[in-house]
């Protein structure tokens, strides 16, 4: 199934309908240790449609990722290209959202750390937009167990604001209201 997976990769392109067909592939076969190995193998010629695959896993069936959590924590801060930071900050979003709900997955204090460090990372660094802001709203909902990164939130988004698009200004601006509640 790995080799299927892998020619499924390499021929699929980045448009939604194909990641929907990758994702369900993955789901329906199982794949999604083989997928995280894609995914995280930052040679691998694969990895970038991997982890677009993952971003779709993961908004479905966050659960099936749960295994993948502490690798996911190490390849975090060594991704470089654009194309799979945004996804990998989208994923950190997710596993934000799920682990402040009740009955969500439950991340380890070492995982959450990570986490925070990596999307604080990519909220100081030159990144597109897309991966600023999925940055910020995990940083947001981790701020509600740890009041200080409200507090840092509250420094570092303003700072940004004057230089940047549209789109970073308007969840800036909505992140930022409500912080000052």
């Amino acid at each position: 199934m790995k080799q299927g997976l892998e020619e499924k990769l390499s021929t699929s392109t980045a448009r939604r309908k194909d990641r929907d067909i990758l994702r369900n592939f993955v789901i329906r076969k199982d794949l999604i240790e083989d997928l995280n190995e894609f995914a995280f193998s930052t040679s691998n010629e694969n990895h970038v449609m991997a982890f677009y695959t993952l971003e779709l896993v993961c908004e479905k069936k966050l659960k099936l990722f749960v295994p993948f959590i502490d690798s996911f924590c190490e390849v975090l801060p060594k991704l470089k290209n654009d194309s799979t930071i945004r996804p990998a900050t989208k994923i950190c979003f997710f596993l934000a959202k799920s682990n402040h709900r009740k009955n969500g997955i439950s991340l380890t204090r070492e995982q959450e750390h990570n986490i925070i460090e990596a999307c604080l990372d990519r909220l100081i660094q030159n990144e597109k937009v897309a991966a600023k802001v999925y940055a910020m709203k995990a940083l947001f909902v981790f701020g509600k167990k740890y009041r200080w990164i409200h507090e840092e939130l509250k420094n570092i988004l303003p700072q940004e604001y004057p230089n940047q698009s549209a789109a970073y200004r308007s969840a800036t601006k909505h992140i930022l209201k409500k912080l000052n509640k």
